[in-house]
């Protein structure tokens, strides 16, 4: 009820039930009583306030540790494995006065990285507009996978892609419209560095030259960079709040690519589109995509930095994954949830006489209470992190054996 509704309310019963000869002295009270059930109405509103609308920062965050054993690797067969500390990491949510505020910082044994850092606004309950670091609106979102490795797009920088600039966001029900403008990658214009956490192109190779671990010291390579990248993706999901739903969706994205002087050295573009299916206990996502770094010099090979690594990949290729999931609740002491996968994603039509890459993911996601844990078992070819490059062709068949376990607060 309106509160002047309430107050009229309020006044009319007590004023009823008084006396019509009270004393001023009488009406006095009865207003300082009307006061103060006022006073415990707003207390009530307040604390049941959403907390969408009240101000504050939420301060969040998790640390994760990772136990692996790799066929490939001599040293892993030798210790039986590792276990690694993997991540601390710092999470900034909330809003201060309308104006909404995220952000993550990540701590590595390698590494400090910012993962996102964005400032927004809500101009509605449908439109919403970030500045800053925040996530590239393409393909399946907000990740193409189920697993800790994700797919082979994130390795090419189409999956899970964070770099500076503007995003509107337009979700109406089952209508969900993104456009962004990418003045350039997070780390900003001229940065060669691999210590950042999505992948970027930081140089460019000839084709036949060998690939070298460090293309700053590399004398076939020169520096090549994301520049003015303008993004749009539209998405529709039938049967919108239904546990029977499905979103289909087409991503676009076009830009420039400046060398370290500034001065542009080509053009890029890549377009995708998806599907993805939730229906009850079952979870789909099939995705197919392409993209093409056209370099004024012709090279068809680019060099790209991330998780203090860097890879080679063609300039030019096409993806294509299909992944499946099954989600199982259970009370099983503090489990609540096991979610079942197999993601597999393709890579192919790859320039500069580079081999296809393709990688399977098989596993079970745990959830219980805080902690949420990967277990799974990888096998890949010509796949970063599981024994190959995206630019070496060794065709060699690796298998990895992993289980990353996470505390989420």
């Amino acid at each position: 009820m309106p509160k002047p509704l309430r107050l009229a309310a309020l006044l009319g019963g007590i004023i009823i039930t008084a006396p019509a000869q009270a004393e001023d002295a009488e009406l006095t009270a009865l207003q300082q009583q009307l006061e103060q059930m006022q006073a415990q109405i707003d207390a009530l509103e307040a604390a049941t306030e959403p907390e969408a609308n009240k101000d504050g920062i939420h301060v969040g965050g998790a640390v994760r540790f990772n136990a692996k054993y790799e066929e490939y690797n001599a040293a892993s067969k030798r210790t039986d494995g590792a276990v690694e500390m993997d991540t601390f990491r710092l999470n900034l949510d909330g809003s201060i006065g309308g104006v909404i505020l995220s952000a993550e910082y990540r701590h590595y044994d390698y590494m400090d990285v910012i993962h996102h850092a964005w400032v927004g606004y809500n101009f509605s309950d449908t439109l919403q507009a970030q500045v800053g670091i925040n996530q590239v609106p393409f393909g399946i979102q907000p990740y193409a996978s189920h697993g800790f490795f994700f797919s082979g797009n994130y390795y090419l920088g189409l999956e899970d892609d964070y770099d500076f600039g503007i995003k509107l966001i337009h979700d109406d029900g089952p209508l969900n419209l993104q456009a962004a403008f990418y003045f350039n990658d997070e780390m900003g214009a001229a940065n060669r560095s691999n210590h950042r956490y999505s992948y970027d192109i930081v140089g460019v190779k000839k084709a036949d030259g060998d690939f070298d671990s460090d293309p700053a010291e590399d004398n076939d390579a020169f520096g090549a960079h994301d520049n003015n990248v303008g993004n749009l993706r539209a998405a529709w999901t039938f049967g919108h709040d239904t546990a029977f739903s499905t979103e289909v969706g087409v991503s676009g994205q076009y830009g420039g690519v400046v060398d370290g002087a500034g001065s542009s050295v080509g053009k890029q573009y890549a377009y995708a589109a998806h599907l993805v299916g939730n229906y009850d206990r079952w979870k789909i996502q099939l995705q197919a995509a392409h993209y093409n770094y056209d370099m004024d010099n012709g090279w068809e090979r680019m060099v790209v930095g991330a998780y203090a690594f860097y890879d080679e990949i063609s300039s030019k290729a096409s993806t294509y994954l299909g992944n499946v999931a099954y989600s199982l609740p259970v009370q099983f002491g503090p489990v609540s949830d096991l979610t079942f996968y197999n993601d597999y994603s393709y890579v192919t039509d790859k320039t500069g006489g580079l081999s296809d890459t393709w990688m399977n993911s098989t596993g079970v996601a745990i959830t219980a209470g805080g902690l949420f844990s990967y277990v799974e078992v990888v096998n890949a070819k010509n796949q970063p992190f599981i024994g190959g490059s995206m630019g070496n062709p060794d065709d060699k068949h690796n298998t990895r054996y992993n289980i990353n376990v996470g505390y989420y607060f």
